[in-house]
C-alpha cells in the first residue's frame, strides 16, 4: 500500500558547500507527518472506488449475459409455438380436405 522507499544518501565530502542558502517551513518531518495520513486516506479510498467499480461491470455484464439468454428463450420458444399453430392448421386443413373429398365420392 506505500510504495515509498528510504533511500540512503551518501554523504557529502564537503557539507558547506552543498548546503542551501535557504531554509524550508515547515520541515519534512511535519509535512510527512500531515501528507502521509492523506496519502494513506487517499489509496484506500481508490481501492474503495476501484471495487465499487469492478462490482458494477461484474453486475452489467452478468445482466447482459442474462438478457441475451432471454432472448434466445423467447425467440426459441416463440419458434415452436409457431410450428406447433402451423402443424394444427396443416391438420385443420388436412381434415376439411378429407372430408370434403369424402363427401364429392359419396
Amino acid at each position: 500500500m506505500l510504495p515509498i522507499e528510504v533511500v540512503e544518501a551518501e554523504e557529502a565530502t564537503a557539507p558547506e558547500e552543498l548546503a542551501p542558502l535557504y531554509e524550508f517551513e515547515p520541515n519534512p518531518e511535519t509535512v510527512l507527518d500531515a501528507l502521509l495520513p492523506r496519502y494513506v486516506s487517499s489509496r484506500i479510498y481508490s481501492f474503495l472506488l476501484q471495487s465499487a467499480a469492478s462490482e458494477l461491470a461484474a453486475r452489467q455484464r452478468a445482466m447482459n449475459t442474462a438478457t441475451k439468454n432471454a432472448e434466445d428463450l423467447i425467440r426459441m420458444y416463440t419458434r415452436l409455438a409457431n410450428q406447433a399453430r402451423q402443424a394444427e392448421i396443416t391438420q385443420e386443413i388436412s381434415e376439411i380436405v378429407s372430408g370434403a373429398d369424402a363427401l364429392a365420392s359419396a
